[in-house]
């Protein structure tokens, strides 16, 4: 079921069916998988590029987990910012980048407050 959770301007949504629920620590052993990342949020940061990156398991550089909004979907993620501190469920396939394990997020039903 989904609802609007207007404080952050985010849709809440259930997991994708089937997909795995891990820690933040866990991100980098699921590499290729479909999965949700559920943890606190570290820190959110927006870079000169216009990318949002939500850190997880500690600050940049020494987070476990990121989760990073391109500047051409920024829009669609209004106070993304409020979420510093707080946990959140993150969906979708994780990749590395530089290393380091990521999910892209493209679509606020990705992202869940808790």
């Amino acid at each position: 079921m989904r609802m609007p959770f207007l404080a952050l301007g985010l849709v809440l949504a259930a997991a994708p069916a089937g997909a795995q629920t891990i820690g933040s620590a866990e991100a980098k052993a699921h590499v290729g998988q479909t999965i949700t990342v559920e943890a606190a949020v570290g820190d959110v940061h927006t870079g000169r590029s216009g990318i949002t990156f939500l850190d997880f398991g500690g600050r940049y550089p020494n987070n476990d987990f990121t989760a990073v909004i391109f500047a051409a979907d920024a829009a669609k993620f209004s106070n993304v910012r409020a979420l510093a501190g707080k946990t959140v469920a993150i969906s979708g396939p994780v990749q590395l980048y530089n290393g380091r394990a990521e999910i892209v997020l493209k679509s606020p039903d990705q992202l869940t407050a808790k």
